[in-house]
């Protein structure tokens, strides 16, 4: 595990954006696909704006790269949400990077997957097929789930059970609702749906590297705790990244302290 603490979010989305530039460039280069998993929220925003414009300077072949995002939204639990709802992680991506994309360089729209609420459980089998997943980007909820993979009690469900739960739909906790409202809804709880379906915790602990970034002050408590215990629990998803063989911990020192812990 490598740990960087950095000022500030300009500086988080800066050093990010150049971890996924080399890592897309190495392959890209050689003529190779390049499979990103993409995450969402204000925490990728600048980051994001940093990763198209280092690709579009760079002539990159963007033929080459896929992306597979962790989750999307579903008011029924059946279906996704429409393309144009303010909260849609399809419109999210499309304005926030894909847009940005010069459209001389290829990026092509059958390459951006999202999982499907309708169908579910085809996500983890596409991601095999395309050779797995080269880079994971990641966030961290304020109660330490990632995607959308929440907390559950261990006494409910194993270790070993919750690190190989699959993508699936699942309904979104309380606490996860009013988190999204405050951070991405502008406050507006009726537009937040109720469930999504997720990038299971399997295909994302088989990623080749993953990357967590951090930069809310309401991260800190998950993070410490993560830290702190050193085992992975279902009561803490965010956790079982501790176990991961490439798996590199970036936070803003201005939001978040992790002195003497990290």
């Amino acid at each position: 595990m490598l740990t960087e603490s950095v000022r500030n979010y300009e500086d988080m989305c800066a050093i990010g954006a150049s971890i996924l530039y080399g890592a897309v460039m190495k392959k890209l280069s050689r003529g190779e696909r390049f499979n990103l998993g993409l995450a969402t929220g204000n925490t990728m925003i600048g980051l994001y704006a940093r990763l198209a414009e280092s690709l579009n300077a760079a002539r990159a072949d963007l033929s080459l790269l896929s992306t597979w995002n962790l989750d999307e939204y579903s008011a029924d639990g059946s279906a996704p949400v429409p393309h144009d709802h303010p909260l849609s992680y399809w419109r999210y991506m499309h304005e926030m990077l894909f847009s940005k994309f010069d459209p001389e360089l290829g990026f092509r729209e059958e390459n951006a997957h999202f999982p499907d609420p309708a169908a579910p459980e085809s996500y983890d089998p596409a991601i095999a097929a395309a050779g797995g997943i080269d880079l994971q980007l990641l966030g961290i909820g304020f109660n330490g789930h990632i995607a959308f993979n929440e907390p559950m009690r261990e006494a409910d469900i194993s270790v070993e059970a919750f690190g190989a739960l699959p993508t699936r739909v699942l309904p979104l906790t309380s606490e996860t609702v009013a988190q999204n409202t405050k951070v991405t809804a502008g406050g507006d709880m009726s537009i937040v749906p109720r469930f999504a379906a997720t990038m299971g915790m399997k295909p994302i602990l088989e990623a080749k590297k993953t990357l967590l970034l951090a930069c809310f002050a309401e991260q800190e408590a998950p993070l410490r705790r993560m830290l702190r215990d050193k085992r992975p629990t279902p009561e803490l998803p965010a956790s079982y990244l501790l176990g991961h063989p490439d798996f590199t911990l970036i936070w803003t020192a201005d939001k978040i302290n992790l002195n003497g812990i990290a």
